[in-house]
């Protein structure tokens, strides 16, 4: 990454091998907070922040997007999740939930998918759905959430075809909710079987700088996370 040296948030890691551009990154991280006791105070709170630290987006519950999308107007993208955790809701509830996102100023969609049709090998239902979002969602970004730590690799790969011939804009390892995040491994297989137009983004558990760069080295085009810019406030 380029170096930019006047500017204070640049550290050298690795061994002293090579300087990190927290500002590169952090144009690539969705600032997320998705706890479910999460309250408008601390929402607003990771809002600052994102404008401040000009991340991507911030990802936060739909409840909230209507407020934060006031309060944020034209500064920073509002992400929101849909059929989440599980991704069992319905189609219909899915699509009901993405157009209320949409209508409440959401920027940019993250679905999850029914994982239990994935093991049942109902493919066509679920391309069927995504593309049903994606209808919704039109020029708007469609995230496609697949939660790799309970799938296969073969899984894995055949939802990266379901992605691409859907016609999403990314698809996504993971919610932060399940047994485990991102991996390196899942984004180094992702590059591999996507298609043309879709992109990556790397969520759940990413806790270090050095994680985040390589995350982005391997292709991810994001990073949905809290803790860059926590670690980037610990140390002014």
């Amino acid at each position: 990454m380029r170096i930019a040296p006047e500017n204070k948030s640049d550290i050298k890691h690795r061994n002293g091998e090579q300087t990190l551009d927290i500002n590169e990154i952090l144009k690539h991280v969705d600032h997320t907070l998705l706890s479910p006791q999460a309250t408008w105070d601390e929402i607003r709170q990771i809002c600052d922040d994102a404008i401040k630290y000009h991340t991507a987006s911030v990802c936060i519950p739909p409840s909230y997007v209507s407020q934060a999308s006031k309060y944020l107007g034209e500064r920073v993208k509002v992400c929101t999740v849909i059929g989440f955790p599980n991704g069992y809701s319905t189609t219909a509830v899915k699509a009901f939930e993405t157009e209320d996102a949409l209508a409440n100023g959401a920027k940019e969609i993250d679905m999850v998918i029914n994982i239990g049709w994935l093991k049942d090998k109902r493919y066509e239902l679920i391309e069927d759905e995504i593309k049903k979002l994606k209808s919704i969602c039109k020029d708007k970004v469609l995230k496609v959430i697949i939660e790799t730590c309970f799938l296969t690799d073969d899984e894995k790969i055949r939802m990266c075809d379901i992605t691409t011939s859907a016609g999403a804009d990314y698809i996504k390892t993971s919610t932060g909710f399940g047994t485990a995040g991102a991996t390196f491994d899942d984004i180094k297989l992702f590059s591999v079987h996507i298609g043309e137009g879709v992109k990556m983004k790397a969520a759940g558990g990413i806790s270090s700088l050095d994680d985040a760069e390589r995350f982005l080295e391997l292709g991810a085009d994001r990073l949905g996370t809290s803790r860059v810019v926590k670690l980037i406030k610990a140390m002014e």
